[in-house]
């Protein structure tokens, strides 16, 4: 007896739906399942022409480094605010320096500054100066500024309120080997002009 085996009619129609969606799959554009999950996102930008790193953020929103329009980067003063002259770095801080030299020109005080750093003495109620290195950079005084002196700028440990014109005077007189031992606490205005100078108490 010969017994002959058929194909089911099921297997054939599994067989021609799957070319059939093989057929479907590789004659479609790039709209598949990718295209459907980035839906709502923008696609991924492309080189700015300049070679700068393209932009990801939305449009409308502040990118990293910018601002806004209409309100100025962090750090930064508004227009119209913008610090000027030579102590413009350090306008609105305070500032521990050393001053070489002072004068007075068209009713303001000038001043060569250079940052340095200040240490408890290990003896006695006073300061040690450890220079600083570099130029030093002329700032202006702003009319106003409060001078205060001690020892041995001032006569006294403490400090005392001297005028600008005094305060010039006393540190022209000394040697410049003396004035690189005498450290000073300044503080600036917005514009980067001092408003403030205090020397330290140096035995």
């Amino acid at each position: 007896m010969r017994v002959v085996h058929r194909r089911p009619a099921t297997v054939r129609c599994l067989t021609a739906l799957t070319l059939g969606m093989l057929a479907l799959t590789g004659c479609s554009t790039d709209d598949g399942p990718a295209a459907a999950t980035a839906s709502g996102t923008s696609a991924a930008p492309a080189p700015s022409p300049d070679g700068t790193a393209p932009s990801t953020a939305p449009t409308g929103t502040a990118q990293s480094g910018t601002a806004p329009s209409g309100t100025a980067p962090s750090g930064t003063a508004p227009s119209g605010t913008k610090p000027i002259g030579a102590g413009a770095r350090w306008a609105g801080t305070k500032q521990f320096v050393q001053i070489d030299d002072a004068r007075t020109a068209d009713g303001r005080t000038y001043l060569s500054v250079r940052p340095a750093q200040k240490k408890p003495h290990p003896q006695f109620e006073a300061w040690v100066i450890v220079p600083g290195e570099g130029p030093y950079t002329e700032v202006s005084m702003t009319e106003d500024a409060q001078v205060l002196l001690s020892v041995p700028l001032g006569d006294a440990k403490h400090p005392a309120s001297y005028a600008q014109a005094d305060f010039v005077g006393r540190l022209t007189a000394r040697p410049s080997s003396d004035r690189a031992l005498l450290g000073y606490d300044l503080s600036f205005d917005g514009e980067g002009r001092v408003t403030r100078v205090q020397s330290l108490y140096t035995p």
